[in-house]
């Protein structure tokens, strides 16, 4: 990550921000909360949340210059770290007023802060952008306590915790219409050594969720348009609104692990494929192991 003691502490003078909407298929276009949330909108349609690099021993770290590296130059997703850092630098080269904040996502107490979101000051009222889950926010939402939106069909709540002064924010989401928490944003300031520190334990550590499953979603393409499309070792997902969750088995071959992955526009080289099915199937032979 850049020196945070610098005049751009985050990098984002390294981002190329007309590739950036060029590949989002966005105009550049002054602040505002029409031009946020198109542009918000737009990053969750074109990338995927996958951790395939995490799985594989390869990532590249989560600077501004390693993230457009390869999310800008190839057709891959990224987990919440990289999406986050990319869109929060193209937000602050447009003009936004930016804050980052990270977040715990399995328990608000036991769990380390493994999720990074940004927040938008924009006439007057502070928006939560989370485009780091492959099933959360279409577009920005008011971190207001008791804020509830629908977007597109999907139901999302803020509400707002203080314990020991500190005060966090829970996002949750319906869920077979029940309210499932997703993460707790801490409000509090960060600086990007706190990036860089949550990325290196959630990336390297053995007993993360990501160093042993793979996490793969985001919002479905062509015949899926309309739906949040997930794969993981128990299976292939595909979520809609007011519908059943159709659920089918993650294959076990090489080149229909590729046909899933493709439906979200991930495109791994030949190399990598194969490397990621032996590591499911080694991964699967573990636990059975167990």
């Amino acid at each position: 990550m850049p020196d945070s003691t610098t005049d751009d502490p985050w990098g984002t003078r390294d981002l190329d921000l007309t590739a950036y909407l060029d590949r989002i298929g966005q105009p550049e276009r002054e602040p505002s909360r029409e031009a946020l949330a198109a542009l918000h909108r737009a990053h969750r349609r074109t990338f995927p949340f996958e951790n395939i690099d995490v799985l594989l021993d390869q990532h590249p770290g989560v600077s501004v210059a390693a993230v457009q590296a390869k999310l800008l130059g190839l057709p891959r997703g990224g987990y919440c770290f990289e999406q986050s850092v990319l869109l929060a630098a193209a937000l602050e080269r447009l003009g936004y007023a930016v804050r980052r904040h990270l977040s715990r996502t399995r328990h608000p107490r036991t769990s380390p802060r493994t999720h990074l979101v940004s927040v938008i000051e924009l006439d007057g009222q502070r928006l939560l952008c989370d485009v780091g889950m492959g099933w959360t926010l279409l577009e920005p939402m008011p971190l207001v306590d008791g804020a509830e939106v629908t977007q597109d069909g999907w139901r999302f709540r803020l509400t707002r915790r203080e314990e020991f002064g500190t005060v966090t924010w829970e996002l949750a989401r319906i869920n077979c219409d029940q309210w499932e928490p997703m993460h707790w944003i801490e409000d509090s300031l960060i600086h990007p050594i706190d990036v860089e520190v949550a990325h290196h334990y959630t990336s390297t550590h053995p007993l993360t969720y990501f160093r042993s499953s793979l996490v793969v979603g985001g919002l479905g393409r062509g015949p899926s348009e309309g739906s949040v499309l997930g794969l993981s070792l128990d299976g292939v997902t595909e979520r809609r609104p007011g519908v059943p969750t159709r659920h089918t088995d993650l294959p076990t071959d090489a080149h229909e692990i590729g046909r899933q992955l493709a439906r979200l526009g991930i495109r791994p080289t030949y190399e990598e494929l194969d490397r990621l099915t032996a590591k499911i199937a080694e991964i699967r032979a573990a636990t059975q192991a167990e």
